[in-house]
């Protein structure tokens, strides 16, 4: 989704604006699009990082950390220059399809949707081992950058529709469409829609220009064509490391777990995970495929949630560096949260959980059930777990 994001900044930004080169639709979008074929640019960002990765994580690390403090400038200026510009005008009606839709609409779908915006902070978890005194510093990580984030969001949000207004569009019938949809992008080709922000495929620096701000627009895009990027590397990254992971359980073959000698990678499963990245990008709708990343992690933290509570019932004296506050209050909530939100999904991205439910499930009991170590109580290559807090012996 990040990759099909991307796209739209570089072929606007970078390709049309500075060099005056327009990509023709076939290769700028999918076949969601009138006239579209194959989304190029998203197809070639998603292989640029996969090999970034797989060259190694101390390289990915540094850039990833100068992409960061572009892209933190490239917000915090637009935050500045577009707060001073808004009017609460651009804010009426401020529910437009109301609190409670259906097919992703309504605060609680947007809200379901925008959640996508929250997908990869678990990366930091994942990235434990390879973490200086992880049991300090990930709690820290994660609670500090989901603050961080949010008020950046928040901020954004308000500067953005507040210059030039966010209002959806409607059909004939007076319902709104939804994100994503083929019948949004049919209508964004109407000239009258144009200018509308849910047509835009660079939202940021459309907006700047909007408000009289043309050449800084144009380095919003800039930022974002340099950013975007860094948000892709952390969500494959996290991907990668969790199937890495998994194979070297035994839950998925060990050729997934194989590093190599040069790089110190886990090079197979990202390639593998890269290629399908890239082919998911190539021809779905940024929308659709934040609503179907949505769905699974929702059912992931839910999981997550629910095993919370079964280990502080059945393991109490367990050695935790990190206790969640308030366990038996916020594990609950956040079962019924994710599965309200995923409720208000659009109906594809739902259908899409159960199916590849079942294929995990094929998976794990044709081939994880008798290969896993950890199901057999046995640590990684065989050897017996032992499950006593440190410093216990």
């Amino acid at each position: 989704a990040v990759s099909v994001g991307w796209s739209g900044y570089f072929a606007g930004s970078i390709l049309h604006e500075t060099f005056g080169i327009t990509l023709p639709t076939w290769l700028s979008h999918g076949p969601y699009m009138p006239g579209g074929f194959i989304n190029l640019p998203a197809v070639v960002i998603s292989l640029l990082i996969t090999w970034l990765l797989m060259i190694g994580t101390t390289e990915s690390a540094r850039v990833n950390a100068v992409l960061v403090t572009i892209k933190v400038v490239a917000l915090t200026a637009f935050v500045a220059l577009t707060l001073p510009k808004t009017h609460g005008s651009n804010f009426e009606p401020f529910l437009p399809t109301g609190i409670l839709g259906s097919n992703g609409l309504g605060v609680v779908g947007a809200a379901a949707t925008i959640f996508f915006a929250y997908v990869g902070f678990d990366a930091v978890s994942t990235a434990a081992e390879e973490t200086k005194d992880p049991q300090r510093n990930v709690p820290i990580g994660l609670i500090a950058s989901l603050g961080i984030c949010t008020v950046f969001y928040m901020l954004v949000a308000a500067g953005a529709i507040g210059t030039i207004g966010g209002q959806p569009l409607f059909g004939a019938d007076g319902v709104p469409f939804t994100t994503g949809s083929a019948e949004l992008a049919r209508a964004c080709l109407i000239p009258a829609n144009a200018q509308a922000l849910v047509c835009s495929n660079e939202a940021l620096a459309h907006v700047l220009r909007q408000v009289g701000y043309a050449n800084v627009g144009n380095w919003m895009g800039y930022a974002a064509g340099l950013a975007l990027p860094s948000v892709i590397l952390i969500l494959m990254f996290g991907q990668t490391r969790i199937f890495f992971v998994m194979s070297r359980d035994g839950l998925l073959p060990e050729v997934l777990s194989r590093v190599h000698p040069k790089w110190k990678t886990p090079h197979i499963v990202t390639a593998i995970t890269g290629v399908f990245v890239a082919f998911a990008a190539a021809f779905l709708p940024v929308g659709q495929l934040a609503d179907i990343a949505n769905a699974g992690t929702l059912y992931a933290f839910m999981m997550v949630a629910i095993a919370l509570l079964i280990l502080r019932k059945r393991e109490p004296n367990r050695h935790r560096p990190f206790r969640t506050p308030a366990a038996w209050i916020v594990a609950p909530l956040t079962i019924v949260g994710c599965i309200g939100l995923y409720f208000s999904l659009p109906y594809e991205a739902m259908a899409v959980l159960p199916i590849w439910g079942a294929v995990g499930l094929v998976i794990y009991f044709l081939y994880g059930y008798r290969k896993s170590y950890l199901g057999r109580g046995m640590a990684d290559g065989g050897e017996p777990i032992d499950m006593a807090p440190p410093g216990s012996h």
